[in-house]
């Protein structure tokens, strides 16, 4: 979960304005069928979404979660709480309601909140492939590309020795050192993320760590807490930065941001029945070296 309020991204702590819950529901529940549903969606119009549950709860036109509270004067729109219900009469609930006759539905649709929710898609799953390794001409390629980068690395630190006369060589070095497993990083992270430019997702439970952006604000393993059960959290999956161009929150300055989100989940997967347990998020920013 997480706000889309520029002003909640700005908030200080490693988890940023995300929180995180996991539930595990097993295959015979209340809230599923037992058997997915078929991947070809059936003939004819989408149906509407639900207004109620199977149980009769009716559902708040805004999100979607049980809304035992009612619109005062129509007594047909449900609502979680007031702050749903101000915002749904504030973007037009206001205009419709009481309009409709007692057997229309329309007036009980929920609406696109477009500035208040995400977008919702499918996520298809498959596997990464291989890296094949490089021939010589790319190796070749590589190396020339890593001479110039190194050349133009040095022709800069050269120009700029002069506004850090006050600096000693050890100082320059220790910086120079760092700006250069910086800049490593970021590009075996372009480089990883250029071959598959639509992944939203990277998940890899128990097995090799994520995929950092940068070597800086990376976690250590005391600042990961344990679950409540006891038990370590260990990675689980990481959430990339193309995921903000598909949440339609990508205005500069205006909006949330990160460089990647990485979910570290209880390693012993207990069980909380049909409770959410919450895990623990690492938000990691760009570095204002990489470019």
């Amino acid at each position: 979960f997480a706000c889309r309020s520029p002003a909640c991204y700005r908030l200080a702590g490693p988890c940023g304005p995300f929180r995180v819950f996991r539930n595990q529901l097993p295959r015979w529940n209340d809230t599923y069928p037992e058997e997915p549903p078929p991947e070809e969606p059936p003939p004819g119009p989408a149906p509407a979404p639900p207004r109620r549950l199977g149980s009769g709860a009716a559902l708040c036109r805004v999100c979607g979660c049980l809304g035992p509270r009612c619109c005062g004067r129509c007594r047909r729109a449900a609502y979680c709480g007031p702050e749903h219900q101000a915002l749904d009469w504030r973007r037009g609930h206001r205009r419709s309601c009481g309009q409709h006759a007692a057997g229309d539905d329309s007036a009980d649709s929920i609406p696109e909140h477009n500035e208040f929710l995400f977008p919702e898609y499918e996520i298809l799953i498959e596997p990464e492939e291989p890296e094949f390794p490089a021939d010589s001409t790319d190796d070749e390629q590589e190396a020339e590309e890593t001479s110039k980068d190194t050349k133009e690395q040095e022709e800069l630190r050269a120009a700029g020795t002069a506004a850090f006369q006050s600096l000693d060589e050890e100082t320059l070095e220790a910086m120079a050192k760092h700006e250069t497993e910086e800049e490593k990083i970021f590009q075996m992270f372009k480089k990883q993320v250029a071959a598959e430019p639509e992944q939203i997702i990277r998940y890899c439970r128990g097995g090799e760590g994520p995929l950092w952006v940068s070597g800086e604000n990376r976690p250590e393993e005391k600042d990961i807490p344990n679950c409540i059960c006891g038990a370590k959290r260990i990675f689980e999956f990481q959430i990339m930065p193309q995921l903000l161009n598909h949440l339609q929150v990508d205005s500069l300055g205006e909006s949330i941001d990160w460089g990647t989100l990485v979910v570290y989940t209880c390693a012993e997967s207990c069980s909380g029945g049909s409770e959410y347990l919450e895990e623990f998020i690492w938000k990691q920013d760009y570095s204002m070296g990489c470019t």
